[in-house]
């Protein structure tokens, strides 16, 4: 693969982030005028292929561990295509 295509798709990743980071606090703003919703969180640390998860409801937990699941998936994936690939 070339190096400028490693580039450019690493540059879209990193403005795709950034669209998704605004929009998550426009809909926060838009919600927090409403005055309606109720506070869900959870997050991931992933150490290697085990995940340490934590949140503050069951459900927040269950899709957590779902993205954790299929982030640790995508990483063994593609360490096998990389191995595979490379010799």
């Amino acid at each position: 693969m070339d190096v400028s295509a490693l580039f450019g798709f690493g540059f879209a990743l990193m403005l795709v982030g950034i669209v998704v980071i605004f929009a998550a606090i426009i809909l926060l703003l838009i919600f927090s005028i409403k005055g309606g919703g109720k506070v869900r969180g959870g997050g991931a640390i992933i150490i290697g292929p085990v995940p340490i998860i934590f949140g503050t409801d069951k459900q927040s937990i269950k899709i957590i561990l779902l993205l954790s699941i299929t982030l640790t998936a995508l990483l063994i994936i593609l360490i096998v295509l990389s191995y595979i690939m490379s010799g």
